[in-house]
C-alpha cells in the first residue's frame, strides 16, 4: 500500500498498545449499496462500520457479525454505526445537526450530520469514541465544511474529553486539504487520508472525499477498499491505542533516579 504524504498519525515515537481497532466507513449512495454491508463487514474483518446516506428504516439489525448500535431518524440521507457486540459496550451516544448550507436548506437531505458514540472496548480495557460524519456537498463552501468539522470534533469531545476518538465519513473535501489539515490539527486531531482516491464517479471530482480524523490513536493505515455500486469506495482504518502509561512510568523512574 502506498500511503500519501498527507497521511496523518500521532508521532511515530509514541508508545502504542498492540490492540487494533478496524473501522470501516462507507457512503451508501442514497442507500443503494446497503445490500453490500454484510459482505463488506466479513471481507474487511471490521470491528465498527460507519455508514452515510442510508435509509434508517431499511437497515438490517446486524451485518456480518456486527449489530446496529444507532442511526439517525430525521434524515432522508441518514447515518448509522454498527459494532461488534462481543467486543464493545455502548456507554453513550449523541446525534447532532451542524451548520446548514443553502443545499441543506432547499433540499433538506440531512438535518443530522454526525453520530458520535462512546464505546467501552473490553478487549483493550479502554474507552473509545467512534463517530460517523457527513459534511455538506460540494455546492457548499470549504469554509462551511471546516466549521462543520470543528463543531463535530467538539461534539465528539463532549462525550469524553480524554478517551481516544476517531471520526470517519464523507468529508466532501477533495481539494485544498493543506488548510483543512491545519484547522484540524488546531482542534487537537490528526487527518488521515487513504492510499487511493475514494470518489470516482465524475472525472473532475476524483479525489479523497472519505477519510478519518483522530486523537489519541496511532493510525497504522487507511486503505481504500474495492468499489461497489456506490459512487464512493469504502475505506478501512486500522488504528492502535496510545499507551500513555508507559511513557508516564518512564518519567517517574527517571525522576526517582535523579
Amino acid at each position: 500500500m502506498t500511503v500519501p504524504d498527507q497521511q496523518g498519525t500521532i508521532p511515530t515515537d509514541t508508545d502504542v498498545r498492540p490492540t487494533t481497532i478496524r473501522v470501516v466507513s462507507y457512503n451508501l449512495r442514497e442507500h443503494t449499496a446497503n445490500g453490500e454491508l454484510a459482505a463488506l463487514a466479513e471481507a474487511s474483518d471490521a470491528d465498527v462500520i460507519c455508514v452515510q446516506e442510508c435509509d434508517s428504516n431499511d437497515l438490517a439489525p446486524s451485518v456480518g457479525g456486527l449489530t446496529l448500535a444507532a442511526s439517525t431518524k430525521a434524515n432522508r440521507l441518514g447515518l448509522a454505526i454498527y459494532k461488534r457486540d462481543d467486543r464493545f459496550d455502548v456507554q453513550d451516544f449523541s446525534i447532532h445537526s451542524l451548520q446548514k448550507s443553502l443545499h441543506d436548506r432547499v433540499l433538506a437531505p440531512a438535518h443530522e450530520r454526525l453520530i458520535a458514540m462512546h464505546l467501552r472496548d473490553r478487549e483493550a480495557s479502554t474507552d473509545v469514541i467512534v463517530a460517523s460524519f457527513h459534511a455538506s456537498p460540494l455546492t457548499a463552501t470549504n469554509s462551511l465544511r471546516r466549521k462543520q468539522i470543528e463543531a463535530a470534533h467538539q461534539f465528539v469531545r463532549d462525550l469524553s474529553s480524554e478517551a481516544p476518538a476517531i471520526m470517519v465519513g464523507d468529508f466532501n473535501y477533495p481539494w485544498f486539504q493543506t488548510n483543512l489539515r491545519r484547522k484540524i490539527e488546531s482542534h487537537g486531531f490528526a487527518l488521515s487520508l487513504s492510499d487511493q482516491p475514494t470518489y470516482l464517479r465524475y472525472r473532475k471530482f476524483t479525489g479523497h472525499f472519505d477519510f478519518a480524523t483522530s486523537v489519541g490513536l496511532h493510525i497504522a493505515g487507511v486503505e481504500t477498499l474495492p468499489a461497489g455500486i456506490s459512487d464512493h469506495r469504502p475505506i478501512l482504518v486500522r488504528a492502535h491505542y496510545e499507551a500513555p502509561a508507559a511513557s508516564s512510568s518512564r518519567s517517574v523512574e527517571a525522576d526517582s533516579a535523579a
